[in-house]
């Protein structure tokens, strides 16, 4: 070899050796150190749906090389499950994860970023959030309650829950005392059934003493973790409150405005990925829970046609009443709307037929 081409070419690579070696500490030491807290609104029993906040805290981290750590707690840890939202809006904790219809109460328009009855499905609500400018239509309202928020899983449409008694007829639904969630609760007693808002983990000595009748929480394998089908035994379908539940990461404004624009990047990452892991963590693990549910007694029952009716009317004169006075409320939920007539319009031309057909070879043993 040349000697002149030689030592020119290791001068290059001693000192592009050396940049290296100089650049990584400099980029280390500008990086920040941030320790945050996450309180959940979920047991960590529920591997699935409280596992996700540890998806994105992981992601977080690694990303940082651990600059940015985000400790997870359970639900009553640090906060009570159903106050996650006041304590980030109060500074309490830097942010949560939850699902944004526990708090609307407050406003209905929180309902909105998880799911109201005969919403979106998972996918539409993800094209919604990503595409429909849906996320920023949420964060204008939530910036009025100090936060800000990003998908951070969804567990799919649910299914409908449990029951102590079977329910044939709308007639059925008089009186029932029944767990289930947000936005819904206001629409179900149009129906006269009397709404309790119950934290996951109080469910079952709830649905066991008798206080109350029914219950609805996720799907097979939660609801297999969590035990309802031994006190409760007909499990009823779809849960057409919850086609597809959004489940947020809300952060305190102040804190979030904090953070270095990398990041802020970083974050919203990892949120994507939790949102998207958590989903296809249900899909994986759902339609076995369902066989080993049904094998230990679960009685599979569609909800009766005059039900589904009825709650269909009773949702639509529902957010007529709500939109007729919050602004922000309707805004939100015209342009869901808008997105949910063009989206099933061509959902029932590919998606539609291509599962029905697999639907019936799987019904007719071919799969």
């Amino acid at each position: 070899m040349d000697r002149r081409s030689f030592l020119t070419k290791a001068s290059v690579g001693g000192l592009a050796a050396g940049a290296a070696t100089l650049a990584a500490p400099a980029i280390a030491q500008d990086a920040p150190t941030v320790t945050w807290r996450v309180t959940s609104s979920f047991p960590k029993s529920l591997d699935t749906i409280f596992g996700a906040a540890d998806v994105m805290a992981k992601y977080v981290s690694e990303a940082t090389d651990g600059k940015f750590s985000i400790q997870v707690f359970p639900a009553g840890e640090l906060v009570p499950g159903l106050e996650a939202a006041d304590a980030v809006s109060a500074g309490t904790v830097e942010a949560c994860h939850t699902v944004p219809y526990y708090f609307w109460g407050k406003d209905p328009t929180y309902a909105l970023g998880a799911a109201v009855p005969f919403g979106l499905n998972a996918r539409m609500m993800n094209a919604w959030f990503y595409h429909g400018g849906g996320i920023d239509m949420m964060n204008e309202f939530y910036a009025t309650q100090n936060l800000i928020a990003f998908p951070a899983g969804n567990t799919g449409v649910q299914m409908a829950g449990w029951y102590r008694k079977e329910i044939n007829s709308l007639a059925d639904l008089q009186g029932l005392k029944m767990r289930i969630g947000g936005f819904a609760g206001k629409v179900i007693e149009k129906l006269g059934v009397v709404p309790q808002q119950i934290a996951g983990g109080d469910i079952y000595p709830s649905l066991e003493k008798g206080t109350i009748d029914a219950a609805e929480w996720v799907g097979p394998y939660d609801d297999e973790k969590l035990g309802f089908y031994k006190v409760a035994p007909y499990y009823y379908y779809p849960g057409w409150w919850e086609g597809g539940p959004a489940i947020a990461t809300m952060i305190n404004l102040a804190k979030w405005n904090e953070l270095t624009p990398a990041y802020q990047s970083i974050l919203r990452a990892g949120c994507v990925v939790a949102n998207a892991d958590m989903l296809s963590n249900y899909d994986w693990k759902n339609p076995t829970a369902l066989k080993s549910l049904v094998a230990n007694g679960a009685q599979l029952r569609p909800l009766p046609q005059d039900v589904l009716s009825a709650a269909f009317d009773a949702a639509k004169a529902t957010y007529d009443e709500v939109s007729a006075t919050n602004a922000t409320f309707k805004k939100i939920k015209d342009s869901q709307d808008a997105f949910r007539r063009d989206a099933y319009l061509n959902a029932q031309i590919a998606e539609y037929n291509y599962d029905v057909f697999m639907m019936a070879q799987q019904q007719a043993g071919k799969l």
